[in-house]
C-alpha cells in the first residue's frame, strides 16, 4: 500500500507529522518521532522570548487535553546551537519548524533557523484577527526565505476563507488548520478552583473533542483556496481520522494531543493501521484519498426509521433520545409517522444498528 504523500517539494513516506506541542520540544523528543515513523518532523513552536509557564499545565480526559503550556520552554538560542544541529544527524525526512508569532519575531527567528528547516509553521496564535497584521507578516518571512510558509491558523479567525486569501495573496504556500480552541476553562466543584488556567484562568483545548470543527475548516479553506496546501490538525486519533482529514481537503495531517490521551505509541500505531483502513474503504493509497472528490450528501426529505427486529436488544436507548417523542414501544419498537422528524438521531444512537433509514 502506496503511503507516500508529497506536497510544496516536501516527500513525506506517510502523511503523519506532529503538531507542535509537548512532545517535541527538544532533540531526543524530535528523535522519537523520527523513530516512530513520522512522515514528516515538526518543532515545538519557537518564540524570541521565554514563556511564563504555569504549573500544573496539562489536563487531559478520554476527549480532550487542556493546556496553558504556550510556546517552546527553551530559548532559541538553544535551538540553533543545541537541539536542531543534534537532530540534523538523523534527519531523513522533511523538518518543518513552527516559530510564532509577530513578524517582528519572523525578522528574527526565519533567517536563523533557514538553513535548517525545509519549510516553516508559523503560529497566529497570538496576533489577534486582524488579517491585514497577518498579511504582513508573511510579507516579512517572505524577505527571508524561499522555503515553504504555513500559516496555522486558530479556531477564533472568523473567516477561514478570507484568512486563506489574504496568506495565499502575500505569499505563503499553505495553512495547517486548526490550532486549540479557546479560551476554555477547567473548574474544580470540591475547591471552588478554577484549574490549570493562565493568569486569567483560561486554557485552550485540543483532541478529538475539536475534530469536527477542525475539519470543516479544513474543507472551508479547501473550496475556497484549491491551489493552497493545508495541513491538517486537530483531533485526530486514529487512521480513520486521518483518511477523513484527506478527504476534506488535507494533504498530510498532524497530530499531538491524543497521544497525551492514549500514550506516544499512537503514531506509530496509526501508520501501522493506515493501509488496512485504505484497503477497508477501497483505495489504493494515500494519493487515491487526496484526489477524491467529497460529496455533500444534504437532501430534505427522508423515509420514516425501519426497525430490524432481530437486531434489537429492546435496551430503549431510541425512545429516551428521541427529541420528537415519536418512539414507543408495545410488543416492538414502533414508529410514528405523524411525530417523527426523520432527524435520524435513532439510526445513528442504536447500539446494535438495529434501526435503519431507507433512502
Amino acid at each position: 500500500m502506496r503511503l507516500k504523500t508529497s506536497f510544496d517539494g516536501l516527500v513525506l513516506n506517510n502523511p503523519l507529522m506532529p503538531a507542535a506541542g509537548p512532545l517535541n520540544g527538544d532533540d531526543e523528543k524530535l528523535k522519537f518521532l523520527h523513530d516512530a515513523g513520522c512522515g514528516a518532523i515538526v518543532t515545538k513552536t519557537i518564540s524570541t522570548s521565554d514563556p511564563n509557564i504555569p504549573k500544573p499545565c496539562i489536563y487531559g480526559d478520554k476527549n480532550a487535553i487542556m493546556n496553558s503550556e504556550l510556546w517552546s520552554e527553551h530559548s532559541m538560542a538553544r535551538w540553533r546551537d543545541t537541539f536542531l544541529p543534534a537532530y540534523m544527524k538523523h534527519k531523513d525526512r522533511p523538518l518543518i519548524v513552527s516559530v510564532g508569532y509577530s513578524k517582528e519575531d519572523m525578522e528574527i527567528l526565519i533567517p536563523m533557523f533557514n538553513d535548517f528547516a525545509d519549510a516553516f509553521e508559523v503560529s497566529t496564535h497570538y496576533v489577534g484577527t486582524d488579517l491585514s497584521v497577518i498579511e504582513d507578516t508573511v510579507k516579512t518571512i517572505r524577505k527571508y526565505t524561499k522555503k515553504p510558509v504555513y500559516m496555522k491558523i486558530s479556531p477564533h479567525i472568523p473567516n477561514p476563507e478570507g484568512f486563506a486569501n489574504i496568506i495565499k495573496s502575500a505569499g505563503a504556500n499553505g495553512i495547517v488548520a486548526i490550532n486549540s480552541l479557546g479560551p476554555t476553562m477547567k473548574i474544580d466543584i470540591k475547591t471552588r478552583k478554577i484549574l490549570y488556567g493562565n493568569e486569567e484562568g483560561f486554557v485552550w483545548t485540543s483532541g478529538p473533542v475539536i475534530k469536527n470543527l477542525a475539519l470543516a475548516v479544513v474543507y472551508k479553506i479547501k473550496q475556497a483556496e484549491p491551489d493552497l496546501t493545508v495541513i491538517g490538525v486537530g483531533g485526530i486519533a486514529s487512521a480513520d481520522d486521518v483518511i477523513e482529514f484527506l478527504l476534506a481537503g488535507a494533504s498530510g495531517v498532524q497530530m499531538l494531543s491524543a497521544a497525551l490521551i492514549k500514550g506516544k505509541h499512537l503514531y506509530e500505531k496509526i501508520i501501522n493501521d493506515l493501509p488496512a483502513a485504505l484497503d477497508k474503504y477501497g483505495f489504493d493509497s494515500i494519493e487515491s484519498v487526496i484526489k477524491t472528490s467529497l460529496k455533500n450528501n444534504v437532501k430534505y426529505s427522508a423515509n420514516t426509521p425501519n426497525l430490524i427486529k432481530e437486531k434489537c436488544i429492546e435496551c430503549m436507548l431510541c425512545e429516551k433520545v428521541c427529541p420528537y417523542f415519536a418512539i414507543t414501544f408495545e410488543e416492538n419498537i414502533t414508529f410514528n409517522t405523524e411525530k417523527c422528524f426523520q432527524c435520524g438521531l435513532c439510526v445513528e444512537q442504536c447500539p446494535t444498528h438495529a434501526i435503519e433509514m431507507k433512502p
